[in-house]
């Protein structure tokens, strides 16, 4: 909403989520000085839709290199405690926009399992040399203007992860293997 001006005092206007082009959803918002008033409706387990006009405050955090930053204060309550965290997302898991927290939605990565995260993590590593993803690929060169310390320790960093990989996904499946592979991977057991 900032990067489009939305969160700016006296602004207003509405966002509509599309399928098909169909309107699938629509919410109204108008920004005021410390706060953004949202207007919008629920249904809640296929009964009647509710009108729900909910007030959002903001506070602004100072940039190191100027301006601000504005961040959604939660007005979540959870066990009769105010959450009042500071946060750059909203989440409607219910009638109301709340944090993850309040909403006890967890990052997807923590629910992954470990060898996926090392993956995911080699991946990264390997696209930010200008390589493809992937341990069939090759590690791409050291980019122009990278120092040779920090290609190696990156070069390192993506065999450890795809090592440590290997080694969690066959510990978890071990069980599927033959008492020779078994052997094979682990030693004698």
């Amino acid at each position: 909403m900032n990067r489009k001006g939305c969160l700016n005092a006296g602004i207003a206007g509405n966002w509509a989520w599309r399928r098909d082009d169909k309107v699938v959803a629509q919410i109204e918002f108008r920004a005021e000085k410390h706060r953004v008033v949202f207007d919008y409706r629920v249904r809640q387990n296929g009964g009647d839709w509710e009108p729900i006009t909910q007030c959002v405050p903001l506070t602004y955090v100072d940039c190191f290199y100027g301006g601000q930053r504005p961040y959604f204060i939660c007005p979540g309550v959870v066990d009769g405690k105010f959450c009042g965290r500071r946060v750059g997302k909203l989440f409607l898991g219910g009638r109301y926009f709340l944090c993850r927290h309040c909403h006890f939605i967890s990052y997807t990565s923590q629910s992954e399992e470990r060898h996926y995260r090392l993956m995911r993590r080699a991946n990264k590593l390997r696209m930010a040399l200008g390589g493809e993803p992937g341990a069939a690929h090759l590690i791409a060169k050291k980019p122009k203007g990278m120092w040779q310390r920090t290609y190696e320790r990156k070069r390192h960093e993506i065999n450890w992860c795809e090592n440590e990989a290997d080694r969690h996904f066959v510990e978890k499946f071990a069980h599927l293997l033959s008492k020779e592979d078994r052997e094979m991977f682990f030693g004698q057991r």
